[in-house]
């Protein structure tokens, strides 16, 4: 009896294996939404991806050849250290979108369709097959013509960001309410408007980009094609591209330089197109291929880092509430839950040509009119109301050693004070913008982190209309990148081991923002794995951050997340691992005056909160003197100040002073010993103590005299004095006098 051997190449694929096939391929394409041309981001996993599909294929010639040509090129790349580029960037995307309809035909006995092909699927019309030929047009330089388009330019950025914010809210929403009509026209309003004041100034690529966006949306419109999350992120993926190139603008004004990039969009345009013939609705949700600049000189559009610096800020408008639908089934969905939804109302902005008569840009859904201010005007003009204030200050000194009290004097310098005070609060509030954008930029993230780490996320957020300091939104966004990406990817579980644990499968993040006595509040929740105190510990020990047998708090231990290099990731993912994250979080809050906390019970959750000055320009202290010179110390770091008793007060060998508070033992530190000048008080219990707190640590400084609290506007010291150890600004006090603001964090680091 013979034996009947099966040839290779005919071996049927077992249920179990297609299976683990769809699995991979959805991993695949979730890897490379993180991939960007000159970047290594997603290399690693799309190797081993693409290699455990190469396996699980090799009984099929058809679908291995292809995958073993793309394992291959990904394995060169990591063996010479290369990035991403253009050419294999492409593959892996048109290997992605190919193995969709590939393996979906194998399942129902059909042929495999070669993989050249998949430039041009079969179904696609014929213009959509020659697109390629003529996509390649729009991969130009833009010409802007500085000196001719000048005034139209700077009329043309702050609106075309005001758009492409508009649009990235608008298509969150639509990610999950696919047919709400008031963000899909207000999203094909947007992109009109570009179209046709990009086509006014020439600039090509930006318009031929929009032009065919917006003809796919006129399809959604007219309930032709109905948007799906593949769409949607080709969408997302336009609007980065014309964001890109919207930068390029503003850097060009600044400079007075000529655009000397391309960007390319040739691909994100045949994409679309393909989309709007039909070619691809039907396939599963295949990240298509992400924009490309050459040589890379923008962030990935994964985690988008802070616009480039504008002419002018923009004054964000209130959006109306829309009630979201059920979200679409989807590879590990983020359902945005945002209590009023970003869908911008109706802004007709104002064309170039009507800029160029002089008309102003039209707002509507605002109280009033809308004046675009240049940001070094709004700087200019704090540095002027903070000389009045010093000198109202003065004023007041003078006038109480003069005049009698109710004197035609005091009450004039009174009703100056009151004039002074309001003039500041009112100036103050022009810097003030809503924290709104940033928050939605953090709901883009989440969407797309929640995709590549494979997981179930509702993403929600409050509070998005507070308002601080221009400069403290700016420099807040990138420690909530970390921070989101640390949740996202450390914090919450898989679905598998969230049902495991007897949780839903769907985690939740939960960002807001509150105003907590003089400090905004930036809190970030989750309902995750929680931090574990033994393992942190544990960790810490091993990678040589503390010694061995070392006495922690509680909240000492998870404060340890913040060092540098420190991570208990088991592994290197393309979201994160490498132990930087949290210590750039750290860095940047300090750097803004603020601090933050940690709250965590281990198997629920963690929560992490921001407390941040309200704003840049004012600090709110405690003025205290140490012999002859006066300090301020900034209230956010002090917890109480007092008179210590004489039995309080200890020396430990090798240690130092210490002081006994309420059965906790605190390090005591002489702030004229810091600072090497005399002191009128040589005794602790002679002198005052001020409690200070940071970073989870409790400390005692030792001064002469507690004046008083204050408000007192922050004067940079020059570079002279730039940088000085313990020193983070000046004030020049009421008497005319010269304070140093103290940094306590750096005081306790060098002490």
């Amino acid at each position: 009896m013979g034996v009947t051997v099966t040839p290779i190449g005919h071996m049927p694929i077992s249920p179990q294996q297609f299976t683990a096939l769809e699995g991979a391929v959805n991993r695949l394409a979730s890897e490379s939404v993180l991939a960007t041309v000159g970047r290594d981001d997603g290399l690693v996993p799309s190797y081993s991806l693409a290699a455990e599909i190469c396996e699980l294929c090799a009984s099929e010639p058809a679908l291995h050849a292809p995958l073993k040509t793309l394992v291959t090129e990904l394995e060169k790349c990591l063996d010479t250290a290369q990035p991403f580029t253009a050419d294999l960037l492409d593959r892996l995307h048109r290997t992605v979108e190919w193995l969709v309809p590939a393996i979906t035909s194998l399942q129902q006995g059909g042929a495999v369709a070669p993989f050249e092909a998949a430039a041009a699927p079969a179904g696609a019309t014929p213009a959509a097959a020659a697109a390629p030929a003529t996509h390649e047009k729009s991969d130009v330089l833009m010409v802007l013509n500085l000196e001719e388009n000048k005034e139209l330019l700077a009329e043309f950025h702050p609106e075309v960001v005001d758009h492409l914010s508009q649009i990235e809210a608008a298509l969150l929403l639509l990610d999950q309410a696919p047919d709400n009509p008031e963000a899909l026209n207000s999203i094909f309003r947007s992109f009109h408007t570009i179209k046709g004041n990009a086509g006014f100034l020439g600039l090509v690529p930006m318009q031929t980009l929009a032009h065919e966006v917006e003809s796919l949306l006129d399809l959604a419109r007219n309930h032709k094609l109905r948007l799906t999350p593949a769409i949607v992120t080709e969408i997302l993926r336009s609007r980065d591209a014309l964001q890109q190139l919207t930068q390029q603008v503003g850097t060009a004004m600044q400079t007075g330089v000529e655009p000397t990039t391309v960007i390319q969009v040739s691909h994100l345009i045949r994409a679309v197109k393909l989309f709007a013939d039909g070619a691809a609705p039907a396939a599963p949700a295949a990240p298509a291929p992400a924009p490309v600049e050459v040589p890379v000189s923008a962030p990935p559009p994964v985690v988008e880092a802070p616009a480039a610096p504008e002419p002018a800020p923009v004054v964000a408008m209130e959006p109306a509430p829309v009630e979201a639908a059920p979200a679409p089934a989807a590879i590990a969905p983020v359902v945005p839950m945002t209590p009023a939804a970003a869908v911008p109302a109706a802004t007709p902005a104002a064309g170039a040509a009507a800029a160029k008569a002089g008309a102003a840009p039209e707002k509507s859904g605002s109280s009033g009119a809308t004046v675009r201010v240049n940001t070094e005007k709004l700087d200019s003009l704090m540095d002027v109301v903070g000389e009045l204030v010093i000198v109202q200050s003065q004023i007041m000194e003078s006038a109480r050693s003069i005049a009698v009290a109710g004197s035609p004097l005091h009450r004039n310098v009174g009703q100056l004070s009151r004039i002074t005070k309001e003039l500041q609060h009112t100036s103050m509030a022009l810097r003030m913008i809503p924290i709104k954008q940033t928050f939605q930029k953090m709901e883009r993230l989440a969407r797309d982190l929640a995709r590549s780490c494979v997981k179930k996320v509702q993403f929600s957020t409050a509070g998005e209309d507070t308002e601080l300091d221009r400069t403290v939104v700016e420099e807040i966004a990138d420690p909530l990148v970390h921070m989101v990406r640390n949740s996202m990817d450390h914090g919450l579980e898989s679905a598998a081991d969230r049902v495991a644990a007897g949780k839903p499968e769907t985690g939740t993040v939960h960002l807001s923002a509150y105003h907590q006595g003089s400090n905004i509040v930036i809190e970030l929740r989750d309902d995750g794995r929680g931090i574990d105190p033994e393992k942190i510990y544990r960790k810490a020990v091993e990678k040589g951050v503390i010694a061995p047998n070392s006495s922690l708090t509680r909240d000492e231990i998870l404060a340890l997340i913040f060092a540098p290099g420190f991570s208990t990731a088991e592994k290197v993912t393309a979201v994160s691992g490498r132990g930087v994250g949290m210590d750039v979080v750290k860095r940047n809050i300090d750097r803004l005056r603020g601090k933050i906390e940690i709250e965590s019970v281990v198997g629920q959750g963690a929560t992490f909160k921001i407390k941040l000055p309200l704003t840049m320009a004012i600090i709110d202290g405690l003025v205290v003197r140490v012999g002859g010179d006066k300090f301020i110390l900034p209230a956010t770091s002090v917890v109480m100040a007092m008179r210590p008793s004489k039995e309080a007060i200890s020396t430990i060998n090798g240690t130092g002073e210490v002081m006994e508070l309420r059965g906790k033992i605190m390090p005591l530190h002489r702030l004229h010993r810091r600072f090497g000048i005399p002191a009128d008080n040589e005794k602790p219990w002679d002198g005052i103590v001020v409690i200070i707190e940071h970073s989870g640590k409790t400390s005692a400084l030792l001064v002469d005299e507690m004046l008083s609290k204050q408000e007192v506007v922050i004067k940079n010291l020059g570079s002279y004095l730039q940088g000085l150890p313990g020193i983070s600004g000046g004030a020049i006090l009421g008497d005319g006098n010269i304070a140093l603001i103290l940094d306590p964090a750096a005081i306790l680091q060098a002490a």
